[in-house]
């Protein structure tokens, strides 16, 4: 039976330890109402959760990725990993809402690390012909690991107190950081001895290399736009299922994520599959499919104005995940399909920073506006910002995509080779 190649076995290690950087991040929605009561936290301070978490790992992104660039990536996922989920660990002895708020801010700056290194460590062993599907896998990891995260903590949480699944989620890190350990390796450029060896570069003319590609500014904005809606959503959703229909905490974790990131974990596999296939030799095609997919999401989030069952509101939110995941999925190897791999890590943190900057922001403005509008005029009006998202995209197709990727395509290639 043929061995199965390494940048397969790659993928599995770290469809793992995605799901758990996402299950780590998103557990603490599902616990709301009791972080509430034994903490005495308000709407604010639970937004703030999600918005302090998202804004330290957008200040300290840019500095991993362009540290990514210049190290070991493989090194630097390890070492992420067993940060965050000491993290996490410790989250679970916070004894007031400030301590909590610092454990949050600590996860940021550990799990900023991750993406940045590990995506551009898939895209040095996968070429263009599998890049998409292998970043679409990575991708329904971390969907996978918002399921577990939110369904895990809250069936813990109404057994055990919410401490529990932290304690959980922490030690399984910890092991996970061993296999990490051993296994993962890095891909090496011709030109540079070792990983260490790499020459630095200036990350101010890293950071002017990014901006003046038109099409990386196109990818940067409807990304910010579309973190938004995706960060409403992870932090809000499951208290909306506790609070319109009167679930319980496990339950309410569980429809709050669980349709949401099933159909995200699908649309990012198919996602991937599908930006491979339509975009063969002309990678243009993955920007017009992501901005087909967002326009033909929006319409599905206009049930939140009718008041729907949870079986109608389920279906709806089930479509809108699915499509919008799909055409999410091109993000990755459009960036890698347009800059050099020398700027991939620093291109991933820079895109990390702005989604959470957006992110962040979208969380705590439902905070507070919740009291006056609803959380379903809320959710209702993200249709909106995913219709701006596929405008910016198409005007990207049709203006500048082509001649960034001819520009990339010009620079000399430089050739790597496994280590």
């Amino acid at each position: 039976m043929k061995a199965l190649p390494y940048k397969w076995k790659l993928i599995a290690v770290l469809f793992c330890i995605g799901s758990l950087n996402y299950a780590d991040r998103s557990a603490i929605s599902a616990v709301f109402p009791l972080l509430r009561r034994e903490l005495g936290a308000s709407d604010v301070v639970l937004a703030a959760t999600g918005s302090l978490f998202l804004w330290v790992y957008a200040i300290a992104s840019p500095l991993w990725g362009h540290l990514a660039d210049q190290v070991s990536r493989s090194r630097m996922i390890f070492w992420s990993l067993s940060a965050w989920s000491l993290i996490t660990v410790a989250t679970a002895f916070a004894q007031t809402s400030h301590q909590l708020l610092l454990a949050r801010a600590f996860l940021g700056v550990a799990e900023s690390a991750y993406l940045p290194a590990a995506i551009a460590l898939i895209a040095d062993f996968h070429g263009s012909k599998s890049r998409g599907t292998a970043l679409g896998i990575h991708l329904a990891g971390l969907n996978f690991g918002l399921i577990a995260g939110g369904a895990g903590a809250g069936y813990l949480a109404d057994h055990f107190g919410w401490r529990a699944g932290f304690g959980a989620l922490g030690s399984t890190g910890l092991l996970l950081a061993l296999i990490a350990r051993v296994v993962l390796r890095d891909q090496l450029y011709h030109d540079s001895p070792t990983t260490e060896a790499r020459p630095a570069s200036s990350a101010f003319r890293d950071f002017l290399e990014l901006i003046r590609t038109p099409s990386y500014l196109v990818v940067l904005a409807e990304a910010m736009l579309v973190s938004i809606g995706t960060w409403i959503f992870f932090n809000w959703l499951p208290l909306y299922f506790r609070e319109t229909f009167n679930m319980s905490l496990a339950m309410a974790g569980f429809s709050g994520t669980f349709v949401l990131q099933i159909a995200a974990t699908a649309g990012s596999l198919l996602g991937g599959f599908t930006s491979d296939r339509i975009s063969g030799r002309r990678a243009e095609r993955r920007m017009l499919l992501m901005s087909v997919c967002y326009l033909a999401a929006a319409p599905f989030l206009l049930a939140f104005r009718a008041g729907p069952t949870v079986s109608v509101l389920s279906l709806c939110l089930l479509a809108y995940s699915l499509i919008r995941s799909l055409g999410a999925s091109n993000e990755g190897p459009m960036l890698c399909d347009m800059l050099r791999p020398q700027l991939r890590s620093s291109s991933i943190a820079l895109l990390n920073t702005a989604n959470c900057i957006a992110g962040g922001s979208g969380v705590l403005v439902t905070g507070f506006l919740k009291s006056s509008f609803g959380l379903a005029g809320i959710f209702s009006c993200v249709s909106i910002i995913l219709v701006v998202a596929a405008t910016i995209s198409f005007v990207g197709y049709v203006f500048f995509i082509r001649k960034d990727l001819a520009r990339s395509s010009a620079q000399p290639v430089t050739e790597a080779h496994a280590v």
